[in-house]
């Protein structure tokens, strides 16, 4: 059975994946577009950038995270001078970590959906006067549905799992900063491995269907 600290736990895993992909789609629409319309040189490093947590351990990457959002990094004090609350051991700081770790999760599927696209259809757009931002959302958007979906099922499924940025960020206060990842690691440590069990095989079913949906619409459509 899931216990109701284990349904508060999922709450919150599902609260911010649905809030860090969703922000993720916004950041990342105009960088996934510019990287897949722009011939600059220095465009393999925007690149690099947002594909490093790839490879990157979760706790390197949280590690500079705290050092950053915590109340001596540089924006955790521009934080605190304007008034607002303390990022690190806060939701809003596993929103911050879950936006930075899943980043290619979000961007890389929608520029791949951008780059595909025809270059034909754009260029007769341009031609009967249609302006760079017009086609941009009366032709690319609409082509890149699949894109977006695939975006945005990579994203949440990949938010789900977050364990080390999260502890390194949040820490694990139940009902604020404890997910599920962290309630399985809090069963395994106690020896409960039936509640662990539980509660991974629910994650597991839940990504599960969400890839799955990505590989149908794959065979479907052909692409991404």
């Amino acid at each position: 059975m899931i216990s109701s600290s284990d349904w508060t736990a999922l709450t919150l895993t599902f609260e911010l994946a649905l809030i860090s992909t969703i922000i993720l789609l916004v950041i990342g629409t105009p960088i996934a577009w510019w990287l897949s319309q722009t011939k600059a040189r220095f465009k393999f490093l925007i690149e690099t950038l947002v594909a490093l947590p790839i490879v990157l351990p979760p706790t390197v990457l949280g590690f500079y995270l705290l050092i950053f959002l915590g109340p001596q990094g540089s924006v955790g004090k521009l934080v605190s001078y304007l008034g607002g609350p303390s990022l690190i051991f806060s939701f809003t700081g596993l929103v911050i970590g879950s936006i930075v770790y899943s980043m290619p999760f979000v961007i890389q599927p929608l520029q791949h959906a951008f780059s595909v696209i025809d270059k034909r259809a754009d260029e007769t757009a341009a031609t009967i006067g249609f302006s760079r931002l017009r086609r941009f959302f009366y032709l690319f958007l609409p082509l890149s549905k699949t894109g977006y979906l695939s975006a945005f099922v990579l994203g949440f499924a990949h938010t789900l799992g977050e364990f080390g940025i999260v502890l390194m960020i949040g820490g694990n206060i139940p009902g604020e900063t404890q997910v599920a990842s962290i309630s399985i690691y809090n069963y395994v440590e106690m020896l409960e491995y039936d509640k662990a069990h539980t509660l991974s095989l629910l994650l597991l079913l839940i990504s599960f269907t969400l890839l799955a949906i990505i590989y149908s619409l794959r065979i479907r459509f052909g692409r991404y």
